[in-house]
């Protein structure tokens, strides 16, 4: 693993430890402020900006506190000079949705692009396969 991919990691596992810690500072960290988000919930067209994206963390929230989990269990990267991306996948959902079906993922992508020599997530999209 290069300086860069191991950057990138570590900026995905802070993200995370954030939103286990229903810390919303921490998960905006390291967001640009042109971000596209496209989630679970509507909206389909997804979530532009930085704004966007805080306004949905609140409700994710609230669920995660009634017992949900939310952890990474595989994650690569890919990084150039300028650009990388990541793909994850993640154990979030409540006890009783991981009894109901327990190889139950969460698939997370992620896009970065470099500025001023810091790694920032441009893209992020998150997203439950279904039968």
């Amino acid at each position: 693993m290069n300086e860069d991919e191991q950057q990138i990691r570590t900026l995905i596992e802070q993200w995370a430890a954030a939103v286990n810690r229903a810390d919303l500072d921490g998960v905006l960290v390291d967001h640009a402020d042109d971000m596209v988000m496209y989630d679970v919930p509507p909206p389909y067209e997804g979530v532009h900006g930085i704004d966007g994206y805080r306004e949905t963390w609140p409700p994710f929230f609230e669920w995660q506190s009634q017992g949900a989990t939310f952890e990474i269990e595989s994650l690569d990267i890919t990084a150039g000079d300028d650009v990388a991306y990541a793909h994850a996948l993640l154990r979030c959902g409540t006890a009783k949705e991981f009894a109901e079906d327990p190889d139950l993922r969460l698939r997370l992508t992620l896009g970065l692009r470099k500025e001023h020599g810091r790694w920032t997530v441009a893209h992020e999209h998150h997203s439950f396969p279904r039968d």
